[in-house]
């Protein structure tokens, strides 16, 4: 522990090569419970420096005293464990890594040159050294931007071996269309007697409000929100415009598209649990103040709606037809509310219900987010094709090989992303790009910027136009995906089932298919499709959502860490193979020592806030991201832990799905009269869910 100890000397001390000032955090006086819990915080940071330091005693005193002042118990107790588990989680990987120690150890060694070296050196060779050693994923980026780029293309390209045959003819009638709602409390200043809502709603508002908040997202959309911020009404309004400019130009063309609306899907997830019963009355309500839709068919899907699917449909079939028994939670992976993981997975997986019971037409599903539109004009004059004719191509559901020769199913798909500040450059400019300014002092230790701006230039701007990427004997895998622009195949869901687990609240996306990426002879794999692009809108109206949720949004950032590094420790007893399939920005949050990096993190974020003079956001920081923390922490130790057995859990439930489903098709195609009544059930509870 010496050279970790001597490292931590040097990055917090107030001289050249330090990103914090642990001693002044410390000694600065405790007046109030911002003071105090910043007094708190930088006590954990001097413990880390090791019992050498002039101020550890000092500050293991305090600690134990707060630990045992009720009021800081559990934030003094969090601190105190972590100092335990950063030196065992530290000297554990020195054992097994000689690489680990050897860069601790030039580490170690670069921070105590003599000062003015320090001084003379440029601030990248200090963040690529400390990235050596805490970060190795974000290491000889800056340095070598364009041979990265072009070698993680070599990594993702794909031989075709066979198109498909069979691709989207027409997606209005083939793709079922999908995005999440999130729901939340109005905020603070919000007067609710003034609310555009039923009388009803705004008593159910007032009640939600008192009570804890049990979920946290990005920026979810406050109920009673004006119109022209509603995330809801805009991304509706924008895909039904996108949905028109597509029967307008095969109108014009010639080749007309079905006459029919295109069947969008919506999932319903709320914040505090009050929200669960008047979620989808208010979102009703505000389409039909909008004054409604023209070209679209939505469905609301909220978690009584997914339960009477599995209690009146799923249930009855298994105890009837299968002859099983049904456990206390026989489908409770099926649903919408709670974290990002569970919502994304019923998105995917109701296409394979709505196939077998509701229009076996739907041969694929497509799921956008809210905070996005088509741009449909540019798509056509910078890419040739509109949003709908992208989904055309007979890549999605192609045959290929990988760089390593191994055999891939591309029965998923991927589009990007542009901004809406940076579409009049180019429809082809990256939404993430190249960071070019000085690191914050939590960056340091983690820069997820850097390898997610590479992915992003690497993998979703890739353009099929000459040389060795066609886009028809070869094209490009896609491990970076976003939360929208993304969609599988029905054939590829169904027979390799892949889900997101439900307690993934962050980059749920990209976890999707972790489930299915090691255990199959043919991986299925995203295809990126170039010039399938939606134009990013978050910035342009829902400013006040997102920094109401940035402090959520950070914490969330922590455990993804937490939960990616188990996960995959879960999925394969070594994480070399699976982080060699995901680097550099998937893979970055797969960390071999992720509690010392979440401890770092996040103290030293803390920190940064009290140090700028943000005392109040320091403290709500601390007090809201403690309990969360130490929560994940919990779920993710054991042998099991809860984690691998949760996991496991829902990939059992997840195969009973998908057997059910299976079984009932064929029941149906026999005429049997159980599975045709359950048809008729199912498209009545579907019909309850339109708008």
């Amino acid at each position: 522990m010496n050279e970790f100890h001597s490292v931590l000397q040097a990055l917090f001390h107030d001289k050249p090569g330090s990103i914090i000032n642990a001693a002044a955090g410390f000694l600065s006086k405790a007046e109030d419970e911002s003071g105090t819990a910043r007094k708190i915080n930088a006590s954990f940071l001097v413990l880390l420096m090791g019992n050498n330091h002039f101020l550890y005693e000092k500050a293991r005193r305090f600690l134990n005293e707060m630990k045992a002042d009720p009021l800081w118990h559990d934030t003094a107790a969090f601190y105190l464990s972590g100092e335990d588990a950063v030196k065992e989680e530290i000297s554990q990987q020195c054992r097994s890594s000689p690489e680990f120690f050897a860069s601790l150890s030039n580490l170690s060694d670069y921070l105590n040159t003599p000062v003015t070296d320090l001084q003379e050196e440029p601030s990248s060779t200090l963040s690529e050294m400390i990235h050596s050693v805490f970060f190795p994923e974000g290491t000889g980026i800056k340095a070598s931007k364009e041979e990265r780029i072009e070698n993680l293309r070599e990594r993702r390209t794909i031989t075709i071996t066979a198109l498909n045959r069979n691709p989207i003819f027409n997606p209005i009638n083939d793709v079922l269309f999908t995005s999440n709602v999130l729901l939340t409390v109005p905020s603070a200043s919000t007067i609710y007697d003034d609310l555009p809502l039923s009388d009803d709603l705004k008593g159910a508002l007032k009640e939600a409000a008192r009570e804890p908040q049990v979920y946290w997202y990005d920026h979810p959309v406050q109920i009673g929100v004006e119109a022209e911020k509603n995330e809801i009404l805009y991304g509706l309004k924008g895909l039904d415009r996108a949905v028109e400019f597509e029967k307008n130009r095969k109108d014009e063309s010639g080749d007309t598209f079905d006459k029919k609306k295109l069947t969008v899907i919506l999932s319903v997830s709320v914040t505090h649990k009050r929200l669960h019963s008047i979620a989808g009355q208010y979102i009703k309500e505000e389409l039909i103040r909008s004054g409604g839709l023209k070209h679209i068919d939505v469905y609301l899907f909220t978690e009584e709606d997914t339960g009477r699917i599995v209690d009146h449909i799923l249930l009855p079939f298994w105890k009837h037809h299968m002859k099983r028994d049904a456990d206390d939670e026989f489908l409770s992976v099926f649903g919408v509310d709670g974290e990002y993981g569970r919502h994304y997975s019923f998105l995917k997986a109701i296409a394979a219900f709505w196939h077998v019971l509701i229009s076996n037409d739907i041969k694929a599903t497509f799921k956008i987010d809210l905070d996005q539109v088509f741009p449909q004009k540019e798509l056509v004059e910078e890419s040739g094709a509109s949003a709908f004719e992208h989904l055309m191509t007979p890549l999605w559901g192609a045959q290929g090989t990988d760089h390593n020769g191994n055999q891939v199913e591309l029965g998923l798909i991927a589009g990007a992303l542009v901004n809406e500040k940076d579409i009049g450059d180019s429809l082809f400019t990256p939404d993430v790009k190249f960071p070019e300014r000085d690191l914050s002092p939590d960056e340091y230790v983690f820069f997820n910027a850097l390898p997610q701006a590479l992915s992003t230039e690497a993998e979703m701007m890739t353009r099929y136009t000459s040389g060795s990427l066609d886009g028809k004997t070869t094209c490009i895998q896609r491990v970076h995906v976003t939360g929208g622009t993304n969609g599988i195949l029905v054939s590829t869901l169904r027979s390799h089932g892949p889900f997101t687990p439900s307690f993934i609240g962050r980059a749920e996306d990209q976890a999707y298919i972790m489930s299915v990426l090691l255990d199959r002879d043919i991986t299925p794999a995203y295809v990126h499709k170039d010039g399938l692009i939606m134009r990013h809108d978050k910035e342009a109206f829902a400013q006040e959502a997102i920094q109401e949720a940035h402090i959520g949004k950070l914490i969330g950032d922590y455990i993804r860490i937490l939960y990616y590094s188990a996960y995959a420790r879960v999925l394969t007893g070594s994480i070399a193979t699976i982080k060699d399939k995901l680097d550099p920005f998937t893979g970055c949050f797969i960390s071999k020592i992720p509690l010392t990096i979440v401890y770092l993190r996040f103290a030293i974020k803390a920190a940064s806030f009290f140090d700028s003079g943000n005392s109040k956001e320091g403290f709500e920081f601390i007090k809201n991201g403690i309990p969360r923390i130490s929560a994940a922490i919990r779920f993710t130790e054991g042998r099991p832990s809860p984690l691998k057995q949760r996991y496991e859990k829902e990939r059992r439930q997840w195969n009973r799905y998908f057997d059910i489903l299976s079984e009932l098709e064929k029941a149906i195609g026999q005429g049997d009269a159980l599975a045709l009544e359950l048809k008729i059930k199912a498209r009545e509870i579907v019909r309850h869910c339109r708008y």
